[in-house]
């Protein structure tokens, strides 16, 4: 009788994988949720930085059109009032930009406040729900490993 080859289970997918496989499988796990946590960690710095851009950009477009009408509006009041109360017209106009600069400092420290949740909010969740299933999966295999020892 021919004896059975003792290599004959190491060309089936899975046997013979032993220790090795088992840590190059955690290892390419570890490495395809890093990338994707990475991935989303991308496209959150993007959007921030695309959001952060609008607002510059329609900030300046917002603030150099106010200047404009703010003065011209400023002289023309000055204008009105150049025999009769000048000085009064000039105070007046002062006054007002005072209080239309602390409205838009009011303003910009609104704009300027990360969104709800902070900044890359979903990156930081996602990881600690990662975090949370590799703790649960430890746990049960150790479990799992403690009811085998104590066995028959």
């Amino acid at each position: 009788m021919a004896e059975p080859d003792r290599h004959a289970g190491a060309a089936v997918p899975g046997w013979g994988r032993g220790l090795l496989g088992s840590v190059q499988g955690l290892a390419s796990t570890l490495l395809d949720i890093g990338h994707t946590r990475l991935a989303l960690l991308a496209i959150e710095v993007e959007e921030e930085k695309r959001r952060l851009l609008a607002v510059l950009a329609w900030g300046a477009v917002a603030l150099l059109l106010g200047c404009m009408a703010l003065l011209f509006g400023a002289l023309t009041l000055t204008m009105v009032f150049w025999e009769t109360h000048r000085l009064l017209a000039l105070g007046g106009v002062s006054a007002l930009f005072a209080l239309a600069a602390v409205g838009a400092v009011w303003q910009v420290k609104a704009w300027a406040r990360p969104p709800e949740g902070g900044a890359l909010a979903a990156s930081l969740a996602e990881l600690q729900a990662d975090v949370a299933a590799l703790s649960a999966a430890a746990k049960a295999a150790g479990r799992g490993a403690a009811s085998h020892e104590g066995g028959p």
